[in-house]
């Protein structure tokens, strides 16, 4: 797929930040005050995306507006999109129960009508490296097409925190590097003999270490925005009263897979990932930016 039209960055920042306990999406982490996603669209811009939209909250969007605008808004085009429980949720009354988002899935849907090219879709709140947003790029502009998406692939090791449990996708790929399917774990962390293992309702199992994980690194064609609105519904069907459950991205890919409707390629990178869960990550997340500005990976101001 050769295309004229230049991919989107969609980033995905309207979690409620729970286990962080702030608005982790504007803190600031790099020497001029830049936030991690500050860092990604930067990457995002030198690889050749042309617009960013944000998935966020409308209660906190005029403070996030102000944060972000001044920084970058005259370097790529920029839009945002606001995700509600009551979102495509027409027909359906809302338990009084459900204060958690319907989930990064369902975030996704909500870009149905803004976002019309293929395009990538990240957290707000990992830093991905300037090569996985290259190889975002050429897939997307070089092969993308409604049969065929990518993912981008870390290691499971190189994904952990210190300071507690991780949800994951952990990826089976096959021989040929495509993806078979992603098993949404939201409990994985080193055991006291430091095994990599995952935690659910009914026990403890361990995990290879080396297994390919998403980190919600996704490139689409847009056509999967109406395979989620489909998905979307079939989840409330099975899950509106439970407060809890929610409505993963990679629920949609593995229909997808499942279903034959197409292959998603993974796409490895030798790029440096790193995260926020815990405010405990925080100071190495700062240091670990600090040393890519040192080795000059990065200017002391992004935006000078």
């Amino acid at each position: 797929m050769n295309q004229t039209t230049k991919p989107t960055l969609v980033i995905l920042a309207a979690g409620m930040a729970s286990r962080y306990g702030s608005m982790k999406q504007t803190q600031s982490f790099g020497p001029s005050g830049e936030t991690i996603m500050e860092y990604s669209i930067y990457d995002a811009i030198r690889a050749g995306f042309g617009k960013v939209v944000f998935i966020i909250r409308e209660d906190f969007a005029e403070s996030f507006k102000q944060a972000i605008e001044p920084k970058f808004a005259d370097k790529i085009q920029i839009d945002y999109v606001f995700q509600s429980l009551d979102k495509f949720t027409e027909g359906w009354a809302i338990p009084e129960t459900r204060v958690k988002p319907w989930g990064t899935g369902h975030a996704l849907l909500c870009c149905k009508g803004k976002v019309n090219e293929p395009f990538s879709v990240i957290n707000a709140d990992d830093f991905y490296g300037r090569d996985a947003f290259a190889k975002a790029a050429d897939f997307l502009n070089n092969e993308c097409s409604e049969q065929l998406y990518s993912i981008v692939g870390y290691y499971l090791k190189n994904t952990l925190s210190e300071n507690g449990s991780v949800s994951r996708g952990v990826c089976e790929v096959t021989a040929d590097q495509l993806l078979h399917s992603i098993h949404e774990r939201t409990k994985i962390y080193r055991n006291e003999d430091g095994e990599v293992v995952y935690e659910d309702e009914s026990g403890i199992y361990p995990v290879p270490a080396d297994s390919a994980v998403s980190m919600n690194f996704f490139c689409f064609h847009p056509n999967i925005l109406a395979l989620c609105e489909e998905q979307f519904q079939a989840f409330l069907k099975r899950n509106f009263k439970d407060p809890k459950a929610e409505f993963f991205i990679p629920f949609v890919v593995n229909y997808f897979i499942n279903h034959e409707l197409g292959k998603v390629k993974v796409v490895p990178t030798t790029a440096q990932w790193f995260g926020v869960t815990y405010k405990e990550d925080a100071p190495g997340v700062q240091a670990s930016i600090n040393q890519l500005v040192a080795s000059e990976e990065y200017p002391n101001n992004l935006w000078a």
